[in-house]
């Protein structure tokens, strides 16, 4: 009753301020009142009308179960000569990349997404520009556990990688030896994950794994480039059976992503990828291993000192000599990259 007694009150106090022209309804149901309807005036240009709007509490903030992160820079190294004895060509090395990445939590579903996007160019004295970086790259992981507090997850992975634009063995301009979806990689497996709350840390284990090789290009496709079939020629050099353009692997992928502050500003981060196939030459590793060593000057200059090595048993990228009297073959090699440079970044 003494709700009842409150709210009429109130009622004809707002009549009284003059704020009878314009008014809305408002639910009275959580004041105990089920029959009574309320109004408060809309014109919140007046101050009297403002406190009296205050009786009412806003609404609460819509729930997200999504994070993001959104980062972007640009890394820069250069090298100037002036009547250097030693000698020396002057150069501009610049890279960019692009890193966005969307998490998604509730309960016991996990959902991991990043896509990594870079490209760099290299400008020297008196040579044309060369490419220096070329990558896109898209993960995303799916999981799900069965106890709440439980770190291992059932997942499933996908991953897809390819390049922007065509690469050369340089000088040679001519040839090229890869373009976009020349190579293309796509894996999906199913398996298990580990991913504590607590740590920047993420493990994959999955026994069945399907990875796919494409080679867009039939050039490439004829020479037999990325492991894929080659083309079949006569005695002439005429073709007889064109090269394939997709190579399919079944085999056992393990990966590992770790992240973590060693000192004030100073930041460690590792992926490795292995994979084997199953019936091609089951054993032999391919080898995906990144390193780098993030240092934050503020919050938007970064120096970066890193190396990525590759091992692929289906890429010969080198020619290898197999004696004393200059028999060449190709053959798999060990491809590493190395990155320093002081740059630009951006979070948003």
């Amino acid at each position: 009753m003494r709700k009842t007694v409150s709210l009429i009150a109130a009622v004809f106090c707002m009549y009284s301020l003059g704020a009878q022209e314009i008014l809305t309804p408002i639910n009275s149901s959580s004041y105990g009142v089920q029959s009574l309807p309320v109004y408060i005036p809309k014109d919140t240009s007046d101050a009297r009308a403002r406190r009296l709007q205050g009786i009412i509490p806003p609404p609460p903030a819509p729930i997200s179960y999504w994070s993001k992160k959104n980062e972007m820079g640009v890394v820069l190294s250069q090298v100037a000569f002036s009547n250097w004895n030693a000698g020396g060509n002057n150069s501009v090395t610049g890279i960019s990349s692009a890193n966005f990445v969307r998490w998604y939590k509730r309960g016991n579903v996990s959902w991991n997404n990043e896509l990594i996007m870079r490209y760099g160019l290299n400008a020297q004295e008196d040579q044309k520009l060369r490419k220096s970086d070329d990558a896109i790259e898209l993960n995303s992981t799916f999981g799900y556990r069965t106890r709440p507090k439980s770190d291992w997850y059932y997942s499933a992975k996908l991953t897809f990688k390819t390049q922007f634009t065509d690469g050369y063995k340089y000088p040679d301009r001519d040839n090229p030896i890869s373009k976009f979806m020349a190579p293309g990689y796509l894996t999906f497996g199913v398996g298990a994950g580990y991913s504590p709350t607590d740590k920047k840390l993420q493990f994959y284990f999955s026994p069945i794994t399907q990875k796919s090789t494409y080679v867009l290009d039939q050039d490439l496709a004829n020479s037999g480039a990325f492991g894929v079939q080659k083309a079949l020629y006569d005695n002439d050099g005429n073709i007889i059976r064109e090269g394939k353009q997709t190579r399919t692997e079944v085999g056992i992928l393990v990966t590992n992503e770790y992240e973590t502050v060693i000192y004030k500003n100073m930041t460690l981060v590792n992926k490795v990828t292995l994979y084997t196939d199953y019936l091609n030459d089951f054993g032999n590793v391919d080898v995906n291993f990144e390193l780098y060593l993030n240092l934050v000057v503020n919050e938007y200059v970064k120096a970066n000192i890193g190396a990525h090595l590759i091992y692929d048993n289906d890429i010969k990228t080198r020619e290898l000599q197999l004696s004393e009297n200059e028999t060449f073959a190709y053959g798999p090699r060990l491809q590493l990259k190395q990155l320093l440079g002081v740059g630009l970044n951006y979070m948003f």
